[in-house]
C-alpha cells in the first residue's frame, strides 16, 4: 500500500465544482481519504482529524485562505498546504509561502499539472523523512546493544 493512500487530505474551496475537480485529481494520485470543505471555518473546526495535505483556496468568504493558512500552521505546523487562487498575484504567492504554504497554484489550464507536481514533491519529502527516521524498534534495540 502506497503511503499517500493513508494520508488524509482536505480540500477547502467555496467553489464546489473546482473542489470536486481537485478531489478527482488527488484521488487519481492515490489519495483515498479526501474531504471537501466549502469554508475555511469548517476546515479549521475539523483539524483534529490531522490532515497531512490541504488544498486551500485564497478567495473565500468570512475567512480568506491566507487567514486560514496562518491559523492551520499554528495548530498543525507540519501539514502540507497547497494554496490555490484564481489570481496570479506574486505578492500573495510569496506571502503564503512565507507563512508556510508548500506551493501556490493558479487556477488555470495548468492547475492539474501543478497540483500533481506539488503532490509528487510531498511524496518525495515524506519518503526522505521515512528514510531518515529509524524505526522505534531499531532505536530501542540499539539502546540495549
Amino acid at each position: 500500500m502506497k503511503h499517500n493512500q493513508q494520508m488524509k487530505c482536505f480540500i477547502v474551496d467555496d467553489d464546489l465544482f473546482t473542489a470536486n475537480l481537485f478531489k478527482k485529481i488527488i484521488s487519481q494520485k492515490g489519495y483515498q481519504d479526501v474531504t471537501i470543505f466549502p469554508s475555511g471555518v469548517e476546515a479549521l473546526n475539523e483539524l483534529h482529524h490531522q490532515p497531512k495535505v490541504i488544498l486551500l483556496d485564497i478567495q473565500m468568504e468570512i475567512l480568506n485562505g491566507f487567514e486560514v493558512l496562518k491559523k492551520i500552521k499554528r495548530v498543525l505546523p507540519d501539514v502540507y498546504i497547497i494554496m490555490v487562487s484564481g489570481q496570479d498575484d506574486m505578492k500573495m504567492a510569496l506571502d503564503t509561502l512565507r507563512y508556510g504554504a508548500l506551493d501556490y497554484v493558479i487556477k488555470n489550464e495548468n492547475a492539474e499539472q501543478e497540483i500533481l507536481k506539488a503532490l509528487t514533491k510531498i511524496e518525495a519529502i515524506e519518503e526522505s523523512l521515512r528514510k531518515k527516521r529509524p524505526s522505534l524498534l531499531r532505536k530501542l534495540t540499539s539502546v540495549f546493544i
